[in-house]
């Protein structure tokens, strides 16, 4: 199988940043190659779109940082930025993972969520594993350069800007928000939040879980999908179309500022991203869905067998993600 990490070469080990002069990005972007080369690679398409469904639905599961696994982060934001201005050729690249983003939604809301509510900790420790297990990947991107204050500086950053969020959405006391009886300020407020849903699909390390639950809009939306809702609180697609329009805007003025940035200081972008991976693995055991879990085995839960099973499904997951990525290198 061909391996397409020749098409995103890293920066030049002699040039700290390696800047481009600014009349060649456009051009060194457009040359970015979206056909899939064969069936794998569809597949991967497919794959990926399926952990950006499951971001929504899993604190700290981030596609953006499968794409990356893949060599196929910079086509993703390419894909996504160009999609007026190219539609066929970025539609056509952007199918399979489409395809993939509904299935793991539908996966994650009904399949995940469900194992969630049954064994919840176990759950959260497999996703945990894969995505540190993955995390290797992520550095790839900046191997073989020497760090300094101002890379070691955008990595801490990137570290703490995950933790800061789950620390809000633990520790705010955000009331759960009601989603009838709005007002208008509250659709402006949604599309805002769209906005930022779309950000955290692209950026490695950002939950949009987490996002959700520092606004206190997580559970609400999660139960509003239900038919007795809908026939109670008709208005709730007005929510929906505003998280939308928000989560569009974002995708294409997102995609097309993260491919300015790689193009221009692609090393500082990756080590700010391996900072905001690395913190997401950490929200993934601290955000108000795990704490509440923890809170149970203060009440007589399943602590010991919960850590035992969780600490080996945790390792099962850095393992094989871990020989996916061996496999991809």
């Amino acid at each position: 199988m061909s391996n397409s990490s020749d098409n995103y070469p890293l920066d030049n080990q002699n040039n700290s940043d390696n800047t481009e002069p600014s009349n060649n990005i456009e051009n060194s972007v457009s040359e970015i190659d979206l056909k899939y080369k064969n069936k794998t690679e569809v597949a991967k398409g497919g794959i990926l779109g399926l952990f950006i469904g499951l971001a929504v639905i899993v604190p700290g599961v981030s596609g953006s940082a499968v794409a990356i696994i893949f060599k196929m982060y910079e086509k993703l934001l390419y894909a996504i930025g160009n999609i007026f201005k190219k539609f066929k050729k970025c539609f056509k690249f952007l199918f399979p993972v489409l395809l993939g983003v509904v299935g793991g939604f539908v996966l994650g809301f009904f399949g995940v969520q469900a194992l969630l509510n049954i064994i919840p900790f176990i759950i959260i420790c497999l996703f945990a594993g894969l995505m540190f297990g993955a995390y290797p990947a992520v550095t790839d991107q900046i191997k073989g350069t020497k760090p300094n204050a101002k890379y070691m500086t955008l990595f801490i950053i990137g570290l703490i800007i995950p933790i800061l969020i789950s620390v809000i959405s633990v520790y705010g006391n955000v009331a759960q928000q009601v989603l009838n009886n709005l007002k208008f300020y509250h659709y402006i407020i949604f599309v805002f939040i769209g906005f930022l849903i779309a950000i955290t699909q692209l950026v490695p390390g950002l939950s949009a879980t987490a996002l959700l639950m520092s606004f206190g809009y997580f559970t609400p939306l999660m139960n509003s999908v239900s038919l007795t809702n809908f026939k109670e609180n008709p208005t709730i697609f007005i929510v929906y179309a505003c998280l939308i329009v928000g989560f569009v805007i974002g995708l294409l003025t997102t995609s097309k500022g993260l491919s300015y940035m790689l193009n221009r200081h692609k090393t500082s972008t990756f080590y700010c991203i391996s900072g905001l991976s690395l913190g997401s693995i950490v929200t993934m055991f601290f955000n108000p869905e795990v704490m509440s879990i923890y809170s149970s085995w203060g009440a007589g839960g399943s602590m010991l067998c919960d850590i035992i099973v969780g600490i080996i499904v945790f390792i099962v997951g850095i393992v094989l993600s871990y020989l996916f990525v061996r496999y991809e290198r």
